[in-house]
């Protein structure tokens, strides 16, 4: 039976309690002691073979579920990280949206105080013009009544005169 698994022998030695020959009056059977001793000895030699491999095997699979956890980890930091730099890029974003905002309703208020200025300016200095050529159209026309007059009167002086 060299070179058979723990779960061989041990389907061996089931079957060999199971097809043993009942004893009577009561519930027990004959066996071959010598052969199922060797396939006991033979399962506790294995034994340890079978559980090193075992314990290997769960090592094996602890590592890898360490190493799972690991990059899990990593890839949520990396994650985490990628969504807070996201919204903080959104919130810079809102900010600067909000600030910009700020700046123009300023500066069409501002506008609108300049234009107000720049009207009233405009008004000022065109009423200023319209009474100065008022007053000069006055002048002029005062200007010209004295030069008529002066006219009409000049001829008598030289008549006058001679």
């Amino acid at each position: 039976m060299a070179g058979s698994t723990i779960d061989e022998l041990i389907m061996t030695l089931y079957e060999m309690i199971q097809d043993a020959r009942s004893v009577p009056l009561g519930d027990r059977c004959l066996i071959e002691r010598d052969k199922a001793l060797d396939i006991l000895d033979e399962i506790r030699a294995d034994l340890p073979a079978e559980l090193k491999m075992a314990r290997e095997i769960v090592e094996k699979r602890n590592e890898v579920i360490s190493a799972g956890k690991r990059e899990y980890d990593t890839l949520k930091k990396q994650a985490d990280d990628y969504a807070k730099q996201r919204v903080n890029d959104h919130e810079v974003a809102v900010q600067a949206r909000k600030k910009a905002a700020e700046i123009i309703a300023g500066a069409e208020s501002r506008s609108r105080e300049i234009m107000k200025a720049a009207g009233a300016y405009c008004e000022d200095a065109m009423k200023r013009a319209e009474d100065a050529l008022a007053q000069t159209t006055e002048e002029l026309r005062q200007s010209r009544i004295q030069f008529r007059q002066l006219l009409k009167d000049k001829p008598q002086n030289r008549e006058n005169k001679e």
